[in-house]
């Protein structure tokens, strides 16, 4: 048994991990000897991450409050966070706030701290596409103008930076972050409730109709801001406020105050439109509350469905308009000086920063194209990931078991290492090639093609011993948050320089043996979560 074939896929983003600088390609004739990038005992230079004890433990969640988010990991959880729905988003949030509350009780927590990270990542990355939507609403009032004026300028706390908190800090800002942004929704809310204030009148002045309108209105608030919450939010429960009003009698007085609970349950953010057309629905009711009671009562019926619509537009519009702000945040999103720059995606921003700046909605063709250019960089980003933590496995394995990594990135591959375990120098050791989405672990020999019985001998012993490493390799992977499981190839080892020239496995592996059944195609492979928590495969 000679060598193994893997395609990495991330399962739990560890939260500790941050953007490496790209490792260098080797030119072997201009650099034969300095090369190569000596990963062993200098683990910056792959990634700034925490030391080998805290790497041990990065799961455990009695270390999470220690640990603070890396730059990688921080932005591999928005993208993350980007696919999926505002319901998971929400049940995130109220798992990070129970979280919290169980570790001020004392109280043992079942998860991980890579678990607990997300939870709380996911929680400011709605957080905060929440903030940019509603600047973004409230400087389009601003321009628009309303009955009263321009609307109050939100006191809006600045954007949440996770990257570089502790979790324990982090939960404390999510907390006052929540109820600051809470606080300016209903302020906005409640001025634009006075926007539709001028379309939701009877045709006569009528203060008792004006008082049931006001408490009606004051109930949409507090229902409003209730909803905003992530438990509401999570368990997505549709307002019917208008459906559930008084039916009223015959007299005109029974109308209005029906038809005064059916518009003020319209949401503060429906459109003007749709507060006409149910405010005329009504005051048709009430002047043919007195002739006709079955007429008033089919008005009235009618302005429900106006304002049932209307909030459900609104609802719609609010999300997606959120939802532009989560994929914005991404879209501009730009690594740390000196890290692996990300392919830009201008057309993606340009539609989202007009869907913010006008209320545009997309179209079905550019919503494809904003979710496409949000995978390709979510890809992007779980290659550099991957990269970077199979990186680190076989530095660990080297810290575990001995022996020197060397590592490169010659030309075709997205990085090269090699260890050479204890006992096998100064002839022998194992190469791990990550390309195209491909990780390939092979043993290696230092010398031409024409092997000695006594060579052949050894080789057969090494190549005998790389089940072995690939278990401890895969187990190593494992524990970062990468779910891999190796196929085990049986062939003989293959020749090579340790540390220099390096050599393209695919050749020697396709020449000297049929790839396995289910062997995939060349490309990047990912796993993901979607709206309802599944797992899918990403090419």
């Amino acid at each position: 048994m000679s060598s193994g074939l893997a395609f990495p896929m991330v399962d739990m983003v560890a939260p500790t991990v941050a953007f490496p600088p790209p490792p260098p390609p080797v030119d072997a004739q201009t650099l034969p000897h300095t090369g190569m990038l000596h990963t062993h005992g200098v683990g910056g230079h792959l990634s700034s991450h925490a030391g080998d004890a805290a790497q041990h433990l990065v799961h455990q969640a009695g270390d999470a409050a220690l640990q603070a988010l890396g730059s990688l990991s921080g932005i591999l959880l928005v993208g993350r966070a980007a696919l999926l729905t505002t319901r998971v988003l929400a049940a995130a949030a109220v798992r990070a706030g129970e979280e919290q509350r169980c570790l001020e009780r004392q109280q043992v927590l079942a998860a991980t701290a890579a678990e607990q990270w997300r939870d709380a990542a996911f929680a400011a990355v709605r957080l905060n596409a929440r903030r940019r939507a509603l600047a973004a609403r409230v400087a389009r009032a601003s321009a628009g103008g309303g009955p009263g004026g321009a609307p109050p300028r939100p006191d809006l706390p600045p954007p949440l930076e996770p990257v570089g908190e502790q979790l324990g800090d982090l939960r404390q800002q999510l907390a006052r972050f929540g109820e600051d942004l809470r606080r300016a929704e209903e302020r906005h809310a409640a001025w634009e409730q006075q926007r539709l204030g001028a379309e939701l009148r009877l045709d006569e002045g009528d203060d008792a109709w004006q008082d049931a309108l006001r408490a009606s209105r004051r109930r949409a608030l507090d229902r409003f801001g209730a909803e905003r919450t992530a438990e509401a939010e999570e368990r997505r429960m549709p307002r019917q406020t208008a459906d559930r009003s008084p039916r009223p009698g015959p007299e005109a007085a029974e109308v209005r105050a029906a038809g005064a609970e059916i518009l003020g349950g319209l949401d503060p953010y429906a459109v003007s439109e749709a507060a006409e057309l149910a405010a005329g629905a009504v005051r048709h009711a009430v002047r043919r509350a007195a002739e006709d009671p079955r007429r008033a009562r089919i008005h009235l019926n009618e302005a429900r469905k106006y304002v049932r619509d209307a909030n459900k537009d609104a609802r719609l519009t609010r999300e997606a308009q959120e939802r532009a702000a989560l994929h914005y945040d991404f879209l501009v999103y730009e690594t740390p000086e000196g890290a692996e720059d990300l392919a830009p995606a201008p057309k993606a921003v340009e539609l989202l920063r007009r869907t913010l700046d006008d209320a545009v909605p997309l179209t079905r063709d550019e919503l494809e194209l904003v979710e496409r250019a949000v995978e390709e960089r979510r890809c992007a980003l779980e290659t550099i990931y991957v990269r970077d933590q199979c990186a680190r496995a076989v530095e660990e394995l080297a810290r575990r078991f001995g022996g020197p990594t060397e590592a490169g990135r010659p030309e075709g591959q997205e990085i090269r290492l090699d260890w050479t375990p204890d006992g096998w120098e100064p002839d022998h050791w194992l190469r791990a090639t990550l390309a195209d989405g491909e990780l390939r672990v092979a043993a290696m020999y230092r010398g031409g093609p024409e092997r000695t019985p006594e060579q052949r001998a050894l080789d057969d012993a090494r190549c005998a011993e790389t089940p072995e490493r690939l278990a401890e390799l895969q187990a190593i992977i494992k524990d970062m948050g990468l779910d891999i499981e190796f196929q085990v190839r049986t062939e003989g080892a293959l020749p090579g320089i340790p540390g220099e020239n390096a050599v393209s496995l695919d050749e020697p592996l396709r020449g000297s043996t049929a790839p396995p059944p289910d062997a995939r195609e060349a490309g990047p492979l990912h796993k993901t979560v979607d709206a309802a928590e599944r797992r899918r495969e990403h090419r």
